[in-house]
């Protein structure tokens, strides 16, 4: 990555902003829900990120800072980085390549996460748009892991990084949104949006599983009324 220089710095926010907006005109950061980051230097780790309770509809200049690999503010500041910020230097460390981690809150996800908590993760598989994760194989399957929403950030961030795997680029939380990751801003975006979309495809195709079954359901009874017997 490139040396921490005043320069570096706001173009890597600049790149926040476009993030930024971009998710929130999908409605993927209500109540100021949700954290951005992406990586400014591997040595020392240093992170661009989200600072805590914005509006993230808006740009301002107090949207972000930098922390180092310890999740503290590197510079002198008024800004409290995300409550979550432990989370995203877990994944810096433990995965060297990541460039931006980005973490949002959608309806999808949320039901997903809860609908498999138990067994901790999802399989997804046979969908065109696991290639957006970068996997190619016909056929594909993968499992997303699912990690407990625990309160406390510490244990959060010790539990995504127990299931963290360089081939799925994602980690669910309970009932909190997803994190997902790329070696740069634009492939950790194309990364959240291929989850985004598979888990909404994957709700609607157990609904359509559900009201086909009730239609041949249906049909059956008809036909056994046809028929007389019953």
């Amino acid at each position: 990555m490139s040396a921490y220089t005043h320069e570096v710095r706001q173009q890597v926010f600049q790149q926040l902003d476009q993030v930024k907006l971009a998710f929130a005109a999908r409605d993927w950061f209500p109540g100021t829900s949700g954290n951005l980051s992406i990586k400014i230097s591997s040595r020392p780790l240093l992170v661009a990120v989200t600072a805590s309770g914005k509006d993230k509809t808006v740009c301002t200049p107090y949207d972000y800072l930098v922390v180092d690999e310890n999740s503290n503010p590197y510079e002198a500041t008024s800004l409290k980085p995300s409550a979550e910020t432990q989370i995203h230097t877990a994944i810096y460390r433990n995965i060297p390549e990541t460039g931006a981690v980005f973490h949002v809150h959608t309806i999808p996800n949320n039901i997903v996460s809860e609908l498999y908590s138990n067994q901790g993760y999802v399989t997804l598989r046979n969908q065109e748009l696991i290639k957006g994760l970068g996997i190619w194989e016909e056929n594909a399957e993968i499992r997303i892991p699912i990690v407990e929403n625990f309160a406390d950030i510490p244990r959060l961030a010790l539990a995504v990084e127990k299931v963290l795997d360089p081939r799925i680029p994602g980690v669910l939380i309970r009932n909190h949104g997803i994190y997902a990751w790329g070696r740069n801003n634009f492939e950790a975006k194309r990364h959240l949006e291929a989850f985004e979309f598979l888990f909404g495809y994957h709700l609607q195709w157990l609904q359509v599983q559900q009201f086909a079954g009730h239609i041949a359901g249906q049909q059956q009874t008809l036909t056994y009324r046809a028929a007389g017997q019953l």
